[in-house]
C-alpha cells in the first residue's frame, strides 16, 4: 500500500512539473517590430516602432502560448521625422488619443516544423479586430552568459482601414499615394524569466 502511494506520489509531481508554464519577457536589444506599406503604387516605404513589451507564457515548446504585446504608437519611425510626426496625428494612429497598440492572443497552434498560427486580437486607433500571424520558431538555445534566449519570426498582413486609418491622396495617374494592405514583420527574441 505504501509502495502504490509512493507511486502515484511521484506520478502526480512529475505530471505537474511537466504541466508547469515557463515565463518569457521581451528582449529589446534584438527585437524588432516593423511593417512596410505601398507608396505611390510604384514602390514601398518601410518603418518600425522603437517601444514595445511583450510577455509570454507557454507550456511545451510555444504551443498554446498566451501572448501580450503592448507598442507605443508615438516611438513609430520611418527615419523620416515629418512623416513620423504625421503617422502619429489623428491622420493615422492619434497617439495622443490612443497611446497603445495591443495585441492579445486566443491560440498558437503548431502547423508543422517550426511553423505556427498565432490568432488574437488586435487593437489600434480604438478598433479592435482579429488577427492572424504567421510564426516561424527558431529554437531556444542558451546565451554566453547562461540566459536561455528563444527566437521568432512572424508576419502577417492587415488591411488599415480596418482600423480607421484611412488618410490618403488619389494620384493624377490613378491610383492611391498610400497602400491599404500594411505587411508585418517582427524578429522577437525572449529571455526565459
Amino acid at each position: 500500500m505504501k509502495k502504490i502511494s509512493a507511486l502515484v506520489l511521484v506520478s502526480l509531481f512529475t505530471m505537474s512539473a511537466w504541466a508547469q508554464s515557463n515565463e518569457w519577457v521581451l528582449d529589446p536589444a534584438h527585437s524588432k517590430i516593423g511593417f512596410s506599406v505601398e507608396h505611390m503604387v510604384i514602390s514601398e516605404v518601410d518603418g518600425r516602432f522603437t517601444q514595445f513589451e511583450m510577455k509570454v507564457t507557454e507550456e511545451n515548446n510555444f504551443e498554446k502560448a498566451n501572448i501580450s504585446v503592448n507598442i507605443k504608437t508615438a516611438s513609430v519611425n520611418t527615419d523620416n521625422t515629418q512623416r513620423d510626426q504625421h503617422l502619429a496625428s489623428a491622420d493615422f494612429f492619434d497617439a495622443t488619443k490612443n497611446p497603445e497598440i495591443k495585441f492579445t492572443s486566443t491560440s498558437m497552434e503548431k502547423v508543422s516544423g517550426n511553423k505556427y498560427l498565432l490568432k488574437g486580437n488586435l487593437q489600434m486607433n480604438g478598433v479592435s479586430k482579429p488577427l492572424e500571424l504567421d510564426v516561424k520558431f527558431g529554437g531556444i538555445m542558451k546565451d554566453p552568459w547562461g540566459n536561455t534566449k528563444a527566437g521568432f519570426k512572424i508576419t502577417g498582413v492587415i488591411n488599415r482601414y480596418d482600423y480607421n486609418l484611412k488618410y490618403n491622396s488619389t494620384l493624377e495617374a490613378g491610383g492611391l499615394l498610400i497602400g491599404q494592405d500594411v505587411n508585418l514583420e517582427m524578429f522577437i527574441e525572449l529571455s526565459k524569466k
